[in-house]
C-alpha cells in the first residue's frame, strides 16, 4: 500500500483553532506582564541576512535554515531564535536610546533540525532583553519579571535552576588550570561524567559535580569546593539574586551545565515545569557585539508550545460562542459581541447551533442554552 506523502515538512505542523486560540492567550498574558515592568515590544523580521543571525564561527550559524534572497542575491536565513534580532535593533535602530533599555518580543523561531526533546522546528518564543547592563540588580529584575510571567499565563509551579557559564573559564585561568582542552572540560562537566575527567587529568573539578541540586546545599558545597575565593563573587551573585523569589519558586543549582547556554556570560537558568522533559524557558547575562566593543544585556527566552499542547490556554468555547439564527436583529447581535459573545450567524435553515460550537442560540428574549 502506498504511503500518503506527507502534507507539511517534518517538524512542522498546522494549530487548529483550539490550539491557535490558546496559543494567543498565553502570547498575550506572558507580553503584558512584560509590559507591566516597562519592556517595550518589538517585533523583527521572520527572516534576516545570515550574517546577522549567526557568524560563520558562530555554534547558532549551525542551526539557521537558508536560502537566496531573489532580490538582493544574498544569503537569507529564517531565525532559529530571537534574542539576536533584539541585540540587532537595540545597537542600531535604538543606539541612541537611554539605558537600561527593556524589550520583549513574542514571535515563531524555525530550525534547521529538532532535537529528541523537542520534536518540533517551528516553535513559539517568547522573552524579554534588559540591554545595557548585566549586574546582580539586572540579573534579579530579568528573573523575577520571567516568575512574573509565568503566574500571568498560569504556568507553574515551576523551578528555577541556576547555572555559571564562565566557572571553567575562571577556575583554568585560576588555581585549577588544566592540561587539557577546555571545551572538552565543558562537555564532561556538561555531562556529568567522573570517569571521563579522572581519565582527562581533572579530578581537581570533580567537587563541581557534587556541588548539583536543591540551592542551598549546593551553593553551601560550592562555597567549601572554593577555597581560593576565585567564585566568591559569583557564588554571592547567585544569592543575591534568588533572594526575592526564594518564595515563589523552587530553586536547584547546577553550576556546570552548558546545554543552551552558548553564548552566556556569568550567569545562566533553566525554567522547568513538572512533566516537561525540557526546560520551558532559559536566560541569563550576555553581551551584544557592538562594532569592536560590547554591550552588557541579560534577558530570558520562553518556548511555551509544549504547555499549550497539554492544555494551557485553553477554554471552552462554546460557553461563550452564541447561534444567530436567521432574521436576527444585527444591533442585538453587535452588543452581544461588545459584551464577549462570539457570534455565528445562520446562513440557512439547515444550520445546527451544537453542530457549529455553540453552547448557546439567541432565543425571543435572549441567549437560551443550546
Amino acid at each position: 500500500m502506498t504511503k500518503a506523502p506527507a502534507l507539511l515538512p517534518e517538524g512542522l505542523r498546522d494549530r487548529l483553532p483550539r490550539q491557535a486560540e490558546a496559543a494567543s492567550r498565553v502570547t498575550r498574558a506572558l507580553v503584558d506582564a512584560m509590559r507591566a515592568h516597562g519592556y517595550g515590544r518589538v517585533a523583527p523580521p521572520l527572516a534576516e541576512f545570515r550574517e546577522t543571525l549567526g557568524g560563520d564561527e558562530d555554534r547558532q550559524a549551525r542551526d539557521l535554515l537558508r536560502f537566496t534572497d531573489p532580490v538582493s542575491q544574498r544569503t537569507l536565513a529564517l531565525r532559529p531564535d530571537i534574542t539576536r534580532q533584539v541585540g540587532r535593533i537595540a545597537t542600531s535602530l535604538l543606539a541612541k536610546a537611554p539605558r537600561p533599555l527593556r524589550l520583549c518580543y513574542a514571535g515563531q523561531v524555525v530550525k534547521l533540525r529538532a532535537s529528541q526533546l523537542r520534536p518540533a522546528r517551528e516553535m513559539l518564543q517568547v522573552g524579554a532583553e534588559l540591554i545595557g547592563s548585566d549586574s546582580v540588580a539586572a540579573a534579579r529584575e530579568i528573573v523575577t519579571v520571567a516568575i512574573d510571567a509565568l503566574e500571568a499565563a498560569g504556568i507553574g509551579p515551576v523551578t528555577i535552576d541556576f547555572t555559571l557559564p564562565d566557572v571553567v573559564d575562571l577556575l583554568a585561568g585560576g588555581p585549577l588550570p588544566v592540561d587539557t582542552d577546555l571545551q572538552q572540560l565543558r562537555d564532561e562537566l556538561d555531562a556529568k561524567d567522573a570517569g571521563a575527567l579522572t581519565r582527562i587529568g581533572a579530578e581537581a573539578y570533580l567537587p563541581l559535580l557534587r556541588a548539583t541540586g536543591p540551592f542551598d546545599q549546593a551553593i553551601a558545597d560550592l562555597r567549601a569546593f572554593d577555597t581560593t575565593g576565585t567564585l566568591t563573587a559569583r557564588i554571592d551573585a547567585l544569592e543575591a539574586i534568588a533572594a526575592p523569589i526564594r518564595d515563589r519558586v523552587t530553586l536547584t543549582l547546577d553550576p556546570t551545565e552548558r546545554h543552551g547556554f552558548a553564548y552566556q556570560s556569568w550567569f545562566g537558568f533553566q525554567i522547568f515545569v513538572p512533566g516537561q522533559g525540557d526546560a520551558v524557558g532559559r536566560g541569563g547575562g550576555y553581551s551584544i557585539l557592538v562594532g569592536e566593543q560590547e554591550e552588557s544585556a541579560v534577558g530570558f527566552s520562553l518556548y511555551p508550545d509544549p504547555l499549550i499542547d497539554a492544555g494551557l490556554g485553553a477554554e471552552n468555547e462554546a460557553e461563550r460562542r452564541i447561534f444567530l439564527p436567521l432574521g436576527h436583529d444585527p444591533a442585538l447581535a453587535a452588543s452581544l459581541r461588545a459584551d464577549d459573545w462570539q457570534t455565528v450567524a445562520a446562513l440557512s435553515d439547515g444550520d445546527d447551533a451544537k453542530a457549529l460550537g455553540c453552547g448557546w442560540r439567541l432565543g425571543p428574549d435572549g441567549p437560551i442554552e443550546a
